[in-house]
């Protein structure tokens, strides 16, 4: 039979747990016009534009941190916005969907397929839904913005990430 002492213990770390899960929580972002996987890419190709697929997930402390201190930017907001067709994915959910080639596939098998093993995940495709580049983890406002000019300027079409990333020096 445990004592008080361990009760305590017990009460306090299921109380810190839920407290945690409850603060992150790690929806798509507030205020920005994500779209599902298989509706962005209907949508890139009718635009011509390049798309920003975000893998998150319940939980993910990460993914809350990059909300709250890097998406909750408005300038990032309207940069990205503009320049890019959003698509949020939840990196464990069960929802179907409907590539362009008739496959029905759930958001879970989605992110296996672009090795969104960790969340948060961005991946960056052309108009057609071929990658660019993915980059994993906590990103600043400075990241996005250099990741933006990389991609909306077209660099990536002569250029590997990091040597454009080198050459800002």
């Amino acid at each position: 039979m445990p004592n008080k002492h361990q009760i305590m213990v017990l009460f306090t770390t299921l109380l810190a747990t839920l407290i945690w899960q409850y603060q992150a929580h790690a929806d798509a972002p507030p205020d920005y016009a994500f779209v599902s996987y298989d509706e962005g890419l209907r949508r890139a190709a009718k635009e011509s534009k390049p798309l920003f697929v975000y893998f998150g997930r319940y939980g993910c402390a990460w993914c809350d941190w990059t909300n709250r201190e890097t998406f909750s930017n408005a300038e990032l907001r309207k940069l990205y916005t503009d320049h890019y067709v959003l698509v949020y994915v939840d990196a464990e959910s069960g929802k179907r969907l409907t590539l362009p080639n008739g496959e029905r596939i759930t958001e879970a098998e989605l992110g296996t397929r672009f090795r969104a093993f960790a969340t948060p995940l961005f991946v960056y495709l052309d108009a057609q839904g071929k990658e660019i580049f993915k980059a994993p983890g906590f990103k600043t406002m400075g990241d996005f913005k250099d990741f933006d000019h990389y991609v909306a300027d077209g660099h990536y079409k002569t250029q590997k990430l990091m040597e454009y990333l080198g050459s800002k020096k």
